[in-house]
């Protein structure tokens, strides 16, 4: 009998079934870290061979809803997908060829994280997306 794998032990643990297609989406979020939608099927189905395009959404989904994948959609971009969760930590994007990266949590006083006013609500995330233009892109 095989031994059980980190993204079985993930699957079982959020209470979900443990399929192919399961681990296999999962596998290419940790893989590929902010893969959009069309990226995560492709690789997918390298994996696997035939999978329909709508288990892959709807194995997104039910990752996304049990917290073993985010879903991050920085606007004029697709959405994307990260393993990189229960963290708050944020994203740069490029300006010119869309490459997004990972920001640990800002400190300090600007942007503020801490609202003026909460309007009640408990906060426990903070998006914020910094934009500028990668290394890549800016050499000469």
């Amino acid at each position: 009998m095989p031994a059980t794998t980190d993204h079985e032990r993930a699957l079982r643990g959020a209470s979900l079934r443990v399929t192919r297609p399961r681990l296999a989406v999962l596998a290419v979020v940790h893989d590929q870290p902010h893969a959009d939608t069309n990226t995560i099927i492709g690789r997918v189905r390298d994996r696997l061979g035939e999978v329909s395009q709508q288990a892959v959404y709807d194995v997104l989904r039910a990752l996304t809803d049990a917290g073993l994948v985010r879903r991050i959609h920085p606007p004029g971009s697709v959405a994307r997908y990260e393993s990189r969760v229960g963290d708050n930590h944020h994203h740069v994007v490029c300006r010119s060829c869309g490459a997004i990266a990972d920001v640990d949590c800002a400190a300090g006083t600007s942007p503020c994280l801490t609202v003026t006013d909460g309007h009640g609500y408990t906060i426990d995330e903070a998006e914020v997306i910094y934009w500028g233009v990668c290394s890549s892109c800016s050499a000469p």
